[in-house]
């Protein structure tokens, strides 16, 4: 009898084990992540971006895998908290702001969790994470600008529709600006706002500003969305737009229908945004799997801008988004 017990204890024992263990043996083998994204309805280039990850980071191609969404910095930390609590293996992050994140990823590495930044920089330390796979937003913002400056204008009076502020591609966007507006007499803001990535928003900064009469010829909105936005508060007050008119149109990301508004003449400028990271992080991760080190810790992606009066229907069809 003793001998039946004590079999019965040892093998609950082992049962515990296997459950309790976490980490990849109770979960068939697959490397578990938690992915911390923007929300994918915040424009186009998001949606692709959340579209490429949900297609990499499946059981079929070895992962256990959960995703959590916002625009706010302080929810996205509280999912990267609860990823943490729930013992991810990786934890993958497209930050919504900068800063504040040092307590969180210094958390996760005392865990044994890698972090990997994919889209977004953030202001931490870069031994709290494996590796960052990123646009060079600061490189997009000043290859807009030259674009702008390369245009002959003799005054350069600027709507400026912002993004989430504080987020990387609306520092490094803005940046380049702001720095021209400061070093050139002929350059001027007529109106700085957040639209927040919403074309609505953008719609109702431009609004307002025609309805006070303000004088304008370049919009400059941080990704297509606010564009079209402002774009349509144009098209309402009869106000042309595109090449060879009024108001030049800059916007970025390179949505299709975005590029076809450039090679339709509607738009002037759209600045590259590659959402495609979803397979340089799964190369990154598999190489630390086998215990393989890192030849890059970061990890820029190749961008370039478009301008209508060169873009072809290649170029759309090849880099539309």
């Amino acid at each position: 009898m003793k001998k039946k017990l004590m079999a019965l204890l040892l093998a609950s024992m082992m049962v515990v084990g296997l459950v309790g263990c976490g980490g990849k043996d109770d979960n068939g083998g697959l490397i578990k992540v938690g992915i911390i994204n923007n929300d994918p309805n915040e424009s186009g280039y998001r949606t692709a971006n959340d579209k490429d990850m949900k297609a990499m980071f499946t059981e079929e191609n070895g992962y256990d895998a959960e995703f959590a969404y916002s625009l706010k910095n302080d929810e996205q930390i509280s999912a990267a908290q609860k990823f943490i609590q729930d013992g991810v293996d990786y934890l993958l992050l497209s930050a919504a702001d900068t800063a504040g994140w040092d307590s969180v990823l210094k958390d996760a590495q005392a865990e044994g969790i890698k972090v990997i930044l994919f889209d977004r920089t953030i202001d931490a330390d870069a031994s709290l994470y494996e590796a960052s796979i990123v646009s060079d937003m600061a490189k997009e913002g000043q290859t807009a600008v030259d674009w702008l400056k390369g245009q002959g204008l003799s005054k350069v009076n600027v709507i400026h529709i912002q993004g989430v502020m504080g987020s990387a591609a609306q520092k490094g966007r803005s940046g380049a600006l702001d720095a021209q507006v400061a070093a050139d007499a002929n350059w001027s803001i007529v109106e700085q706002q957040t639209a927040e990535w919403n074309a609505e928003k953008a719609q109702q900064i431009v609004q307002s500003v025609i309805d006070a009469g303000k004088e304008f010829n370049v919009i400059y909105a941080e990704n297509d969305d606010m564009a079209k936005g402002a774009v349509a508060a144009l098209d309402k007050a009869n106000i042309s737009h595109g090449v060879g008119k009024d108001v030049i149109v800059m916007g970025f990301d390179c949505n299709k229908w975005a590029l076809e508004e450039l090679l339709k003449g509607n738009w002037n400028y759209d600045g590259q945004c590659n959402p495609f990271q979803a397979s340089y992080i799964n190369d990154i991760i598999k190489k630390l799997e086998k215990g393989e080190s890192l030849s890059e810790k970061v990890i820029i992606m190749d961008e370039k801008g478009f301008d209508a009066s060169t873009i072809t229907q290649e170029d759309v069809d090849k880099y539309g988004i």
